[in-house]
């Protein structure tokens, strides 16, 4: 039994002593592999830094056989191309966008107010406008280093603009009665300023209130050289009245009546910085038509001629742009925003970019003075209201002077004269 077990115990121990001896050699043999499997990359990373550096340079070096694939050969272009002109031709494609933030003008509106007291063509204003301040962000867009659109984006107000209040005559007869050195006038507005100068900018010597009683000294322009109610200098004769406040109008004697001038034949080059000369009833002659499905162009007639009056433009060129971009007057932004011009509207959301006004008048008188300050008069042009024009995008003050900056459309020049022919037609 000892023995047996002995015996046991050896074999078991011999077992044991094999088992370890393959363990050793197994562990001998993954260790040559991962020596081996390191030696071999490493091998093939000096043969890929040799081919990187050294044998890519050789090719690069050498001389294309004539025995070589020729479609396998690329061959450089570049002296058959014109370097300055691929550089013009790339530079014209690349468009790129600024934005500008700038403060500008906030246009004041003009309020119309009837007044049976007046006769019909007699305007006075009893509350001066005053401009505000706004600061725009614009989006330019340039192409080979030129604008080629602009678009505003935003906008806020930082000093409220004023609205100017004119009341207009509705009752017995008509009048356009010139005032001259040496007439009585009346100042109508709530606050008259009366500067050393014709100017908006001369010193204020007085501050006059409605109903005071001045001699006008001479004419200039848009201002009234007075004496009186202690003060003397310059008024803008828009704040002024010819009629005596105190008496009716059937106590006044009527110098004269009628048509405001006379009427010139329209062209395509004419000034559009001049008055038509059609008289009131005339500019209601002319925009009743058929054509006008709402009646919006005739129930407003009377503004195109009021804009005359004040502002110095051509009443027909105003009205002619308005059937033009409200297709008399049933375009959507006309009839759900009284805006007969698409004013403020850019090319990418016209509708939601277009000014909302109150009603038509505001939209017509507003425009107009738009023009005059910005598009038919040059920067420093004495203008209405005693300002002067900014003659920002001044071109001329013509169609295609308007057209340079006014409007994308090439042949918006060429569509508003015909429609200004159409209406002089109907005369």
């Amino acid at each position: 039994m000892t023995k047996g077990k002995y015996k046991c115990r050896i074999m078991l121990g011999d077992s044991m002593k094999s088992k370890d001896k393959k363990r050793k050699h197994a562990k001998i043999s993954i260790k040559n592999i991962l020596v081996l499997f390191a030696t071999v990359t490493f091998l093939l990373c000096l043969v890929a830094c040799y081919n990187y550096y050294f044998a890519k340079n050789e090719v690069l070096a050498k001389e294309t056989s004539s025995e070589t694939n020729s479609e396998n050969v690329k061959i450089s272009n570049a002296g058959e191309i014109n370097l300055e002109e691929l550089i013009s031709t790339n530079t014209k494609k690349n468009s790129t966008e600024e934005y500008v933030t700038e403060e500008t003008d906030l246009e004041y509106i003009t309020k119309y107010q009837s007044n049976p007291e007046l006769p019909t063509g007699v305007m006075q204003v009893i509350q001066e406008g005053r401009e505000g301040k706004q600061e725009v962000t614009t989006k330019k867009v340039y192409e080979g280093g030129q604008v080629v659109s602009e678009e505003q984006v935003s906008s806020k107000v930082t000093k409220a603009s004023v609205n100017k209040i004119v009341e207009v005559g509705s009752g017995r007869g008509t009048s356009s009665y010139k005032v001259k050195a040496g007439d009585t006038v009346y100042v109508t507005s709530d606050r008259a300023e009366i500067r050393v100068e014709p100017n908006e900018e001369s010193q204020k010597v007085a501050t006059l209130t409605k109903g005071n009683e001045l001699s006008v000294l001479s004419v200039q322009d848009s201002w009234y050289q007075i004496s009186g109610s202690g003060a003397r200098g310059y008024i803008k004769s828009e704040n002024t009245t010819y009629i005596n406040p105190n008496k009716s109008y059937d106590e006044e004697e009527q110098s004269s009546s009628g048509s405001g001038g006379s009427i010139a034949s329209p062209s395509f080059d004419m000034a559009l910085n001049k008055p038509s000369g059609l008289s009131l009833e005339q500019f209601k002659k002319v925009l009743t038509d058929s054509k006008d499905t709402n009646k919006v162009m005739q129930n407003n007639a009377e503004y195109f001629y009021y804009i005359e009056q004040q502002y110095n433009i051509n009443g027909v060129f105003v009205a002619a742009v308005a059937i033009h971009e409200s297709a008399w007057g049933t375009s959507k932004i006309s009839q759900n925003k009284h805006n007969l011009f698409g004013y403020g509207a850019y090319d990418s959301n016209p509708y939601n970019g277009a000014y909302e006004f109150s009603n038509y008048s505001e939209s017509i008188d507003l425009i107009a003075r738009v023009f005059v300050k910005y598009y038919l008069n040059p920067k420093g042009t004495s203008i209405y209201g005693g300002e002067q024009a900014s003659g920002k995008y001044y071109n001329g003050p013509t169609l295609s002077g308007v057209n340079t900056k006014y409007a994308t459309d090439k042949n918006w020049a060429n569509a508003v004269y015909n429609h200004m022919k159409y209406l002089y037609n109907k005369l």
